[in-house]
């Protein structure tokens, strides 16, 4: 592939082919600001800035602006979430998306054919926000669009070609011309729509999901694991890992007229999450297009900050132009050295879609004691569950998640709107503070029989330090720079604790000149 010609020939066949107002304009010079000052970077360590630092400039462009530092603050205020995975795969029982690259053409072939009898009756946005408030959750995540493809939107966008996995290689790819979306299922509600709705009434925010690459639509063809490759993946980094292997299926280059219908295509669904369903707060974006789609991908990003200028957006393929990042599958060793705010997600099951084994959920104490970490460390935790078919949760999941919320119904003071101190951790305790920094909340999985010494904390002389969820206030004394509460025999008795898993203390603290 000549890479000059290609992508000469891709920007000028996606200002011939890309529909409504175009992105990368200047914004209006009385909202220039010097996000660089604010700090706003990926860690040099993170994977997703691996994969994309050789071709993602590591200043964003001196038109492009970041998310307001009041969206950024309100971004830091949500300590708990959830991400919904959600899609046809829920109908065979499997993880989202990568098993598809595992089956035989066969299995490919019937996955695509999904959508036709995908029919969730059990659906219910409102049932689903009444469980997220009793999780004492503030936000959402859900999966607009996963890698497979299938939108859970309504989209006037259209799919040209597909591939056709019965057909023989050279002949794979075939016409079409459809959305590939929930409206063209027996369900055909607009399922982001009805969950977006009821989050703006019930007052919890919205994070949409929305997968880069597409592995339905042949226009995406061969970025970040599309079964459908080139020969040029076989050599380059370009197009994403995964873009060349055995199991794939070897195609001609996509023509400029075919990369710039699928950043035409890209561009417009995005347009369509931030114009369609009112205020999103997040757009939680994954994977990445490579090198030679970036120059449009850039012009995408600058029109969704324009739609929306306040939407915090993921990392994800975008570097230093994202305003957050989310650690997958672990929590940082530490509080991190950069000012751009996270957000780890971890899963609660063994697989991001519906898990139906109950013994796979991990329980309740580890997602309060994941919880409790993020917050210290300044971050704040997501926990991914599945719904199936019909649209239910795991009963398991449900019960897990719900006495976590009855845990923060106790000691959500600690963790909602915190932020972490300079000791987050010390002598087996975590710690958090108060915005103002007045009051420090201590958090230990083991209440000691008769005291507990702090060392990090100089407490008001005159103020009172309570056990969250218990009425007395305790006993305590400081000298030597150690802080001991006195613990009453009552709280020795497991029953007469307020709550379980992590015990808090409020502690005022003493204002150090």
């Amino acid at each position: 592939m000549n890479k000059q010609l290609f992508i000469l020939g891709l920007s000028l066949a996606i200002a011939a082919s890309a529909t409504g107002q175009e992105g990368g304009g200047k914004p209006m010079p009385e909202k220039l600001r010097n996000d660089r000052a604010r700090g706003i970077v990926l860690p040099k360590s993170d994977t997703h800035y691996q994969q994309t630092k050789d071709y993602v400039e590591e200043e964003p462009d001196a038109d492009y602006l970041h998310a307001s530092e009041a969206a950024h603050e309100a971004f830091r205020d949500i300590k708990f979430s959830i991400r919904i995975h959600w899609g046809v795969y829920a109908m065979q029982g499997i993880e989202a998306s990568w098993p598809l690259l595992g089956m035989d053409n066969a299995a490919k072939q019937a996955y695509q054919q999904l959508y036709k009898t995908f029919n969730p009756v059990g659906f219910d946005a409102e049932e689903w926000m009444a469980f997220f408030k009793r999780c004492g959750m503030q936000a959402f995540a859900f999966t607009s669009k996963h890698h497979d493809g299938f939108s859970m939107f309504h989209t006037k966008t259209r799919v040209r070609q597909r591939a056709n996995y019965l057909n023989p290689p050279e002949q794979v790819i075939e016409p079409c011309d459809l959305a590939y979306s929930i409206e063209e299922t027996p369900f055909k509600r607009d399922i982001v729509k009805e969950l977006c709705d009821a989050a703006h009434r019930n007052g919890i925010k919205v994070n949409l999901y929305y997968s880069h690459p597409d592995w339905y639509d042949a226009d995406f063809r061969p970025y970040v694991n599309h079964p459908l490759t080139i020969d040029a993946a076989r050599k380059s980094t370009d197009f994403g890992p995964g873009s060349f292997s055995p199991d794939r299926i070897l195609t001609p280059d996509p023509t400029p007229e075919e990369s710039a219908r699928m950043a035409a295509r890209h561009r417009e669904q995005l347009r369509e999450l931030l114009t369609n369903y009112g205020k999103i707060d997040m757009v939680c974006l994954d994977m990445w297009l490579g090198r030679y789609i970036w120059p449009e991908t850039r012009k995408t990003i600058k029109m969704m900050r324009q739609l929306q200028p306040d939407v915090m957006i993921r990392a994800r393929g975008i570097g230093n132009y994202g305003d957050y990042y989310q650690p997958e599958e672990f929590v940082p060793q530490g509080v991190e050295n950069t000012n751009m705010p996270w957000m780890s997600i971890c899963l609660l099951g063994n697989i991001f879609a519906y898990d139906p084994v109950a013994e796979h959920y991990k329980g309740t104490p580890w997602v309060v004691r994941h919880l409790v970490d993020c917050v210290a460390k300044g971050g704040s935790f997501m926990v991914c569950i599945g719904p199936d078919a019909n649209g239910k949760f795991h009963p398991e999941a449900v019960r897990q998640l719900e006495e976590t919320g009855r845990w923060l119904a106790i000691n959500g003071e600690g963790i909602y709107d915190t932020r972490a101190r300079e000791v987050w951790q010390s002598d087996s305790l975590w710690f958090t503070q108060s915005k103002d920094g007045k009051r420090v909340y201590a958090f230990t999985e083991k209440l000691p029989d008769g005291q507990l010494t702090v060392k990090s904390v100089e407490p008001d002389p005159h103020s009172e330090i309570h056990l969250l969820g218990y009425k007395k206030p305790l006993e305590w004394t400081y000298r030597d720079g150690a802080l001991t509460i006195h613990l009453p025999a009552a709280l020795r008795k497991e029953a007469n604790r307020p709550c379980k898993h992590i015990y808090t203390f409020r502690i005022y603290q003493h204002n150090l000149p």
